[in-house]
């Protein structure tokens, strides 16, 4: 009768090389780690900058200016302006950055993308600066038909990407609708020039050249394309950060040939009661003893 000659002290097969590797993965592991590269490690750092809290800027004569930190919010519709929306409410642009380039690399990959997402408070991927185009115009107001960029930092120090957009091309346009790609990039050309359109086509003649109030829906169109922002809620991205809605250059117009809601943004500055808050969640705190709603923006005569 077979009997079992081994007992669990005998070592089989190739244990020493076994042992070996073991040994080899435990060293590169504390390496990685005493270095800051594994993947968590690099996942955290990235989250910790973009999700970094931010303070937008207060307009105190309820105008956007030069230099001002603002949220770029696609502002809630009714669902029969559009169908098949599977994300509503209001909606923040957000640089989201390619999963697989941020597994590999502490830095940011360019060109960054950009979607739609549900977060209303400012943060490091959602929080753009105004910057004026050839001089320098900080403190100026901003007004319909001035070509301006939007920078974003992303919660990094000492580096500026901006909103840009071109052409599309059959290698390069949005992922899901096919129109007009819109990225982030580091390079500072006509490519990264937008402009302010007010809202109602019947009136834009005569807005031309006044100043942008914050807080109100406007139109961002794209200079060399002439296309306007717009957010497709019913298309979404698997993002780093989950499903959130395609971000495109295209001008979508109505029967009437107005733009429809989806190119709507609103250019959020900060609460004054609250640096860490916007002037929208203002707007919808009810004012104590009345049940009415406090106004979001102060109208200034001019």
């Amino acid at each position: 009768m077979a009997q079992n000659l081994y007992s669990p002290r005998v070592r089989i097969g190739n244990w020493n090389e076994d042992a070996y590797l073991e040994e080899e993965g435990m060293k590169d592991f504390l390496e990685k780690r005493e270095r800051g590269k594994l993947l968590i490690q690099r996942n955290r750092r990235l989250k910790t900058h973009l999700l970094r809290p931010m303070q937008l800027s207060v307009s105190e004569d309820g105008y956007i200016h030069y230099g001002d930190r603002v949220m770029l919010v696609n502002p809630d519709y009714p669902e029969r302006e559009e169908a098949g929306v599977f994300l509503g409410g209001d909606l923040s642009l957000c640089m989201t950055p390619d999963e697989m380039q941020a597994h590999l690399s502490d830095e940011l990959g360019l060109p960054c993308g950009l979607s739609a997402a549900h977060i209303m408070v400012p943060v490091g991927r959602n929080t753009f600066v105004v910057l004026s185009v050839g001089r320098d115009a900080t403190g100026q107001v901003l007004r319909y038909g001035q070509d301006f960029c939007l920078g974003i930092t992303g919660g990094f120090e000492n580096k500026m990407l901006y909103l840009s957009s071109d052409h599309r091309t059959l290698l390069r346009s949005a992922k899901k609708s096919w129109l007009q790609e819109v990225h982030l990039t580091d390079e500072a050309s006509h490519l990264v020039r937008w402009q302010a359109t007010f809202l109602d086509p019947q009136l834009r003649l005569e807005h031309e050249g006044l100043p942008v109030r914050a807080n109100e829906k406007i139109l961002i169109l794209h200079c060399q394309t002439n296309q306007g922002l717009a957010a497709h809620r019913q298309l979404f991205l698997r993002t780093y950060f989950g499903k959130e809605a395609e971000v495109a250059a295209h001008t979508h117009l109505d029967s009437h040939r107005a733009e429809k809601p989806k190119n709507y943004w609103m250019l959020v500055t900060g609460n004054p009661k609250d640096a860490s808050s916007t002037m929208l969640s203002l707007c919808r705190q009810p004012v104590e003893d009345t049940g009415t709603m406090e106004p979001a923006v102060s109208h200034h005569t001019q």
